[in-house]
């Protein structure tokens, strides 16, 4: 069986099923209220299934002494209240945030979990995907940001958060305060084909690809 892979954001791919674009998409938030309807015919309900739990790491670049952040202190930073590192014992050193684009479930979730319906600064430097916001965050100093604990690399360091540390083992023991589902998303009753890699999904060797991979999966649409 052959896939074609376009990379979107969780709500286009979801759009991508309805329209039958696509026969799977991948999900990194739950569903909101209303989308698992067709908004053209209102009958046809979306099959789901959650696949693995991810974490949502706020990262600053790798010289940064950052070291822990309350939710609070976080939702400051990325409302824009706290513009300098000097203001907490840090550098003399604008803050420099960095989020995701309109359409993404990882941005979804941080504004869910963290902003609590506040607004992240219009000054934000928008990013296209969690590996871009990595790269910006460890080409700048000063720059703070988010994504998937699995995109966490070199140059850049993940605080913890409310005395948490950002990893698998504190994802699955639900104690990490800024967790998400990830979920694969089809029409009803789908081909056996489809049918047949969600089963492998949820099974011990899909499963045992999740941890290995540890949450660094890409959002898109699969056909």
């Amino acid at each position: 069986v052959a896939f074609e892979f376009t990379s979107v954001g969780s709500a286009a791919g979801i759009e991508h099923v309805h329209r039958c674009d696509a026969d799977l998409a991948l999900v990194s938030r739950a569903l909101m209220p209303g989308e698992e309807y067709d908004s053209s015919t209102g009958n046809r309900k979306l099959a789901y299934t959650v696949v693995a739990r991810d974490g949502i790491a706020v990262i600053v670049k790798e010289n940064n002494l950052l070291g822990e952040l309350t939710l609070r202190q976080i939702r400051h930073l990325f409302e824009g209240d706290i513009t300098n590192w000097e203001e907490w014992g840090g550098k003399d050193e604008e803050i420099l945030v960095v989020s995701r684009e309109d359409g993404s479930g990882t941005r979804a979730v941080f504004e869910e979990l963290v902003m609590l319906g506040h607004r992240v600064t219009p000054m934000a430097v928008v990013m296209p995907s969690s590996d871009a916001v990595r790269d910006y965050v460890a080409a700048h100093d000063g720059a703070i940001g988010y994504l998937s604990i699995g995109c966490v690399g070199s140059g850049v360091a993940a605080p913890s958060v409310d005395h948490v540390r950002p990893d698998r083992h504190a994802v699955e023991e639900g104690t990490y305060p800024i967790t998400r589902p990830f979920l694969l998303v089809s029409l009803p009753d789908p081909d056996s084909e489809i049918a047949d890699f969600m089963r492998f999904v949820r099974g011990l060797s899909g499963q045992a690809v999740v941890r290995r991979t540890h949450g660094g999966a890409r959002n898109g649409a699969l056909r």
